[in-house]
């Protein structure tokens, strides 16, 4: 857990000044691992971190490289990032986006309320919420493909590499003390139980709106550590990163770390970890990602899994595998 100290970056409001810890900068991080654990740990990030600078990144298709250079805040986003509804759609749509916005800029101010400039805290209650809705897409898109309405796997598989994603952004926020304080959790899980059964049935009504609310989760996501990095930088600089950010960032497995990425080609992206400032860096890409994720999902039929066979074509045979559609009450436009 985080030791409380002077630092914005407390995950508790401390009562007295108190001096840094030796060794640890403004925040020590705690333990959990056996100190030979933790040493064997950081001998294998070590050579992980060794060997990705040996080998050259794969390069990206140069379709999905054009979409993972996209800036964030284009395509329907406002000079300060927030997303506006867009202009050549239909009323339906303008009404989904509308309300979508309505309701992320009143979660946005409850958590601006509450927890002030405790931003450990705050990350906490915004990661607990954020991986909701990919739990609620797969409940649903599990029950369709029960009584067959809906057999498309990519969407399944490319939802669960998000929530695992997001979760280890909260295993992060947990170790660095976010969760410190039970009102916190208490607030954070009680937000996190109705949005899950308000996602459900928004994307049983319309995929498109549940996706595009999803978008404007994200893209508050990115703004908030955006900015948090642009504010602390040198004091995230002097911070050790995680053992949490460690296991996830720098593991040989990182399949799923490319699956949520669908506008990229796997193995174009492969995080460095040296400090804190690094962790909250690449937490802040990863929600970009994700960003791009639901705004590819808006238009239906449109998500493919990034580690999809490219050489699948539709005349094969073999690749072909008869698909049933649920749509939902209100439908994509195309």
């Amino acid at each position: 857990m985080a030791v409380a100290s002077t630092s914005p970056l407390s995950a508790k409001p401390a009562t007295a000044p108190s001096p840094p810890a030796p060794g640890s900068g403004l925040l020590a991080l705690g333990v959990r691992r056996a100190p030979a654990t933790a040493a064997w740990r950081r001998l294998r990030v070590e050579a992980i971190r060794t060997q990705r600078t040996e080998v050259p990144v794969e390069e990206s298709a140069p379709a999905r490289d054009a979409a993972a250079a996209a800036p964030l805040d284009g395509n329907g986003a406002g000079a300060d990032g927030s997303v506006v509804p867009s202009s050549d759609d239909s009323w339906v749509v303008k009404l989904e986006q509308s309300f979508n916005i309505f309701a992320t800029d009143s979660v946005i101010m409850v958590l601006k309320g509450v927890y002030g400039d405790r931003y450990y805290a705050r990350f906490f209650a915004l990661e607990t919420i954020a991986r909701v809705p990919y739990f609620a897409f797969i409940s649903v898109l599990h029950l369709y493909a029960t009584f067959g309405w809906w057999r498309r796997a990519d969407y399944i598989k490319v939802h669960f590499a998000q929530s695992w994603n997001e979760f280890h952004h909260l295993l992060i926020m947990e170790e660095l003390g976010g969760d410190s304080l039970w009102f916190d959790c208490f607030l954070a899980r009680f937000m996190a139980f109705f949005y899950y059964f308000m996602t459900v049935a928004m994307y049983m009504l319309s995929p498109r709106m549940a996706y595009h609310f999803s978008e404007c989760v994200e893209r508050h996501a990115y703004s908030t550590y955006d900015e948090f990095l642009k504010l602390h930088e040198e004091e995230l600089k002097r911070l050790p990163a995680p053992e949490a950010a460690l296991n996830y960032y720098m593991n040989e497995d990182l399949y799923l770390f490319d699956e949520f990425q669908a506008s990229r080609t796997p193995g174009s992206r492969r995080p460095k970890i040296d400090n804190l400032y690094d962790v909250f860096v690449n937490i802040r890409e990863d929600e970009a990602e994700h960003c791009k994720t639901m705004k590819t999902c808006q238009t239906h039929g449109n998500l493919r899994s990034p580690h999809s066979t490219p050489n699948c074509l539709e005349d094969d045979t073999e690749c072909v595998i008869p698909e049933n559609d649920c749509e939902g009450v209100v439908v994509y436009k195309v």
